[in-house]
């Protein structure tokens, strides 16, 4: 059974990226899902400074370990002012001093969305990019525009054509 370590790249407690990577999870079968918090992974934020006082933060390694335990990556990105969410990006920059390959070779299957028509698109290339020279084996990737026009919490995706390109993308990973 494949371990799937899912997650919204984002602190909201209404991530609207953490229901679409929650959803795209559980499209898997014969899979476990289990779904991080990036609230539990709250940290300082990063500074050479402060990995020389106390090392690396506890948290930093929890995460990277999770990380290592999956079998799949999700991960379906925020994005803030066209970038990573900075809680996101905190907890990259201590987990890359554990190791620079922080996603350590496993699958990656990238997600992105937003209310508006371009679905987190920006963040999505630029982690397409990115996440490759940090580890991760990027098997596909899939933006969702109109976030609250084309899903649905008990439905997921009610858009046919961008549920079946999604679907397409699952069964090939």
């Amino acid at each position: 059974m494949k371990k799937i370590i899912a997650f919204g790249a984002s602190s909201s407690k209404n991530s609207i990226n953490k229901q679409l990577a929650v959803y795209a999870a559980n499209l898997f079968s014969n899979a476990t899902v289990e779904l991080l918090d990036l609230n539990d992974y709250e940290m300082p934020i990063y500074s050479v400074d402060k990995e020389k006082e106390n090392g690396i933060h506890p948290l930093a390694q929890q995460f990277y370990d999770k990380i290592g335990s999956a079998d799949l990556l999700i991960i379906s990105l925020a994005e803030h002012n066209g970038a990573y969410a900075s809680a996101f990006k905190n907890i990259l920059d201590w987990a890359s001093r554990i190791n620079n390959k922080t996603f350590q070779q496993k699958p990656m299957l990238l997600l992105a969305t937003s209310p508006g028509a371009r679905g987190g698109s920006t963040v999505l290339e630029i982690a397409k990019i990115r996440f490759p020279f940090q580890g991760a084996d990027l098997k596909g990737s899939f933006s969702l525009p109109n976030f609250n026009e084309n899903f649905d919490s008990v439905k997921g995706i009610i858009n046919p054509e961008l549920k079946n390109k999604l679907m397409d993308i699952v069964n090939t990973i």
